[in-house]
């Protein structure tokens, strides 16, 4: 059952005709960059096979033109779709607490390592979210990232980004 249009938006609303036209535009790019991509390694067909970017350049098509498609017609339909809510700034809130810390975990995991990165979202989301001690928080994201590093780096010998805290260690 779809939900009935809301016609009285608030400040700080955000309505769907907007959300649908940024997503399928960013859905066209995402199809253009595989595109390029795909031209970069070879789309053609060699003796020994389909080149790597032969079956992703079809999916970039596909994904290009589907964005393309979905852009264009919340386009024609955008008078119709006017004052319809897609959030509200008060559903908004609790997105945007899981959504900047997520940001800026991205950002710094390049700067100090997954595993120490991981460790301070992990810990801090326990201590902000979950409302643990701080001191239980700190144990299960260090035992949790530890437990992850002698997976991926001692047993699989998968290597992933670190940072200094390793190198110190002599990783």
């Amino acid at each position: 059952m779809e939900a009935q249009p809301q016609h009285a938006r608030a400040k700080g609303d955000v309505e769907t005709r907007w959300v649908e036209l940024v997503v399928a535009l960013l859905i066209a790019v995402a199809g253009l960059v595989v595109i390029q991509d795909s031209l970069r390694v070879g789309i053609n067909w060699a003796p020994e096979g389909p080149r790597p970017g032969y079956f992703p350049f079809y999916i970039g098509v596909i994904l290009a033109l589907a964005g393309l498609y979905i852009a264009v017609t919340t386009l024609m339909k955008w008078r119709a779709m006017a004052g319809r809510v897609f959030v509200t700034r008060a559903q908004l809130g609790p997105v945007m607490q899981m959504l900047i810390p997520a940001i800026i975990y991205v950002a710094v995991l390049p700067l100090t390592g997954i595993y120490v990165a991981s460790a301070i979202f992990i810990g801090g989301f326990m201590v902000w979210q979950g409302k643990y001690r701080w001191w239980l928080a700190a144990i299960i994201a260090i035992a949790i990232c530890v437990g992850l590093f002698y997976m991926f780096e001692v047993w699989f010998l998968v290597p992933l980004p670190k940072g200094p805290l390793e190198s110190w260690l002599g990783y």
